[in-house]
């Protein structure tokens, strides 16, 4: 069985559209209308606790997916199967 203290939680910052529009320079429209459910994904980058309607965005896990997406090339190609090839 596994000790769940060696192994220490690190908090993760829940965030509401508006602060997370602060954050990225983004307009609140456009995470919910345009980022929402196409490059931010629920269960990765938002969570809707307790089965409700608000959204709350994990900040941890957009800024780590944003500097990564961001060092990928700007050159990309579409696969069948759903990856994608840099060029």
């Amino acid at each position: 069985m596994e000790n769940i203290t060696s192994h220490p939680r690190v908090p993760l910052t829940y965030l509401t559209t508006e602060e997370l529009a602060q954050r990225i320079k983004y307009d609140v429209r456009t995470i919910r209308d345009r980022l929402k459910d196409s490059v931010l994904l629920e269960g990765r980058h938002y969570i809707r606790p307790f089965g409700g309607r608000k959204t709350l965005y994990i900040w941890e896990h957009i800024e780590a997916d944003m500097g990564r997406h961001s060092s990928q090339s700007g050159v990309a190609i579409p696969l069948a199967g759903g990856g994608m090839i840099y060029g």
